[in-house]
């Protein structure tokens, strides 16, 4: 018997448990895998082949390969759209994240009773479903039966407009900084929790105050989290929708049917029936939210590691 026999021999056992467990693996991740392939991946690839089409009153439902495309990045009303969720993103995001990370570094202070309770109360807003959300705020920001005009009557004057042009985008960014606070909250919370407890102690032997302290450690400390967090609402800006969705309803005039992106291509696939440009535009939108999501996650991932 040759030695390259006795190995071949001598692995076969070894190789087949191998094969078990990794079937074992596969078997555990199945359920997860095929909802994964039905709900993502098989719409994406569906999407991706209504857009290489087009009804045109010549030959119906045609073939025009990249056309769509190239439609979409020539399409005013589409970077109208993305222009608008950019400045959302700029402002919005910023505001969010500081007002989460300040939340946390208060309630990780230990200088405030009830902490649990705070907590629960922060993130109580995320529990409430979107739509709902959106409803709650909509109803108060009704200039003719909402807070808004209570106030307005209130003080003898139209001061609060929230639902015109000009106010629309900074009242959808209250309703968004409201429901997801806390979320944000939460995952900054968590990430202070697992800083070890040896560079509090000697950050005070060093004398360090707490300024010091929250500059110099907690922050730091948790960069990774804050990272991540940004990331996610970066893809959620991109994803706006819900809001401006409900209130275009009370304000119409503010709220176009491409207000955003989504909303665009929404109506565009519901209203006018034009699926191929609706998928056409639903994955450009996708490409450019995963290019700028990856440019975020990747410049966080550098500075964490300096």
């Amino acid at each position: 018997m040759t030695t390259m026999s006795v190995r071949r021999r001598a692995g076969t056992p070894g190789t087949l448990r191998r094969d078990r467990r990794d079937w074992k693996g596969w078997a555990f991740i199945a359920p997860f895998a095929l909802v994964f392939l039905a709900m993502t991946v098989v719409p994406i690839v569906y999407a991706i082949y209504l857009s290489l089409f087009r009804d045109q009153l010549v030959g119906g439902n045609s073939f025009v390969g990249l056309q769509n495309y190239l439609d979409v990045l020539s399409d005013a009303k589409f970077w109208s759209g993305m222009w608008r969720v950019a400045i959302f993103l700029v402002i919005q995001v910023p505001i969010m994240l500081i007002l989460s990370l300040i939340a946390a570094l208060a309630l990780d202070s230990l200088r405030l009773y009830a902490v649990g309770f705070y907590r629960i109360m922060l993130f109580l807003p995320y529990a409430v479903p979107g739509v709902v959300a959106a409803l709650i705020w909509g109803f108060m920001y009704g200039t003719q039966f909402g807070l808004a005009a209570n106030i307005n009557d209130f003080l003898g004057s139209q001061v609060l407009q929230p639902l015109t042009l000009r106010w629309i985008l900074v009242s959808i960014g209250n309703i968004v900084v409201w429901e997801f606070m806390g979320y944000n909250m939460l995952i900054f919370y968590s990430a202070l929790k697992v800083i070890p407890a040896e560079l509090y102690e000697a950050a005070e032997i060093d004398g360090a105050g707490s300024w010091r302290t929250i500059f110099s450690i907690k922050i730091p400390g948790i960069r990774g989290a804050i990272v991540i967090a940004t990331m996610f609402s970066v893809i959620g800006s991109f994803q706006l929708f819900n809001e401006p969705q409900l209130l275009q309803g009370l304000a119409p005039n503010a709220v176009s049917t491409y207000f955003t992106p989504n909303m665009y291509a929404y109506n565009l696939s519901f209203a006018g029936q034009q699926f191929n440009y609706a998928a056409a535009v639903a994955i450009v939108m996708g490409v450019i939210t995963a290019v700028i999501a990856y440019v975020v996650q990747v410049r966080g991932t550098r500075q964490e590691n300096r």
